[in-house]
């Protein structure tokens, strides 16, 4: 390891020591988080659970975009996918006596 005089830095180079041993020190512990968790992984994995199964994390999942079942009559680029708050086209499609299958993407 290399042998520093500090009495002869000045507190420029103090202050880059500094920072580089904050930055040194934070890069170790991620590594071995890292570390640590690939082998309780791996040992979850061989007892057959996830780690995330183990100590309780919920596992959010993405779904997948809606796909569109209605389109606008006049304005093909315009769809719906059937759920959440119907659009103001669909309402008035339907008050001015379409069915709702008229509307549907085939």
């Amino acid at each position: 390891m290399a042998d520093f005089n500090l009495e002869e830095m000045s507190l420029k180079e103090l202050r880059q020591m500094q920072k580089d041993l904050a930055k040194a020190i934070s890069t170790y512990e991620d590594r071995h988080k890292a570390e640590a968790r690939a082998k309780l992984e791996a040992i979850a994995k061989e007892m057959g659970y996830s780690f995330a199964e183990l100590i309780g994390v919920e596992v959010k999942t993405t779904r997948a975009p809606a796909v569109a079942k209605y389109r606008h009559p006049e304005n093909a680029a315009v769809t719906w996918s059937g759920r959440g708050r119907k659009p103001l086209w669909f309402v008035e499609s339907l008050e001015a006596g379409k069915a709702p299958a008229e509307l549907a993407i085939e």
